[in-house]
């Protein structure tokens, strides 16, 4: 017998920013956010340019126009950054 496995498709449906922190709201409710540093181009963007994402695909990923910038929603869920987390002083 054979079956075939399906991806959950995370949806948010809301983004904001607060500091360097980016949170989206899950269509199931939950909150998650993480540090805009584990992420290479949102690392280096101006605080202002990190305010202006927003949700595209019908909720499936975040946008970031001016830095050309798109992260799916499913993968900040399963925590694939790229990179790791700052060492604890």
């Amino acid at each position: 017998m054979s079956s075939s496995i399906t991806e959950l498709e995370h949806c948010a449906t809301r983004v904001w920013v607060a500091g360097r922190i980016v949170f989206v709201e899950l269509t199931d409710g939950r909150q998650i956010g993480f540090p805009s540093s584990r992420f290479k181009l949102l690392n280096g963007a101006s605080d202002a340019q990190l305010k202006q994402v927003i949700l595209r695909a019908n909720g499936t990923a975040l946008r970031w126009e001016e830095l050309d910038e798109d992260i799916s929603v499913s993968g900040i869920v399963e925590g694939h950054f790229q990179l790791p987390l700052p060492m604890a002083a």
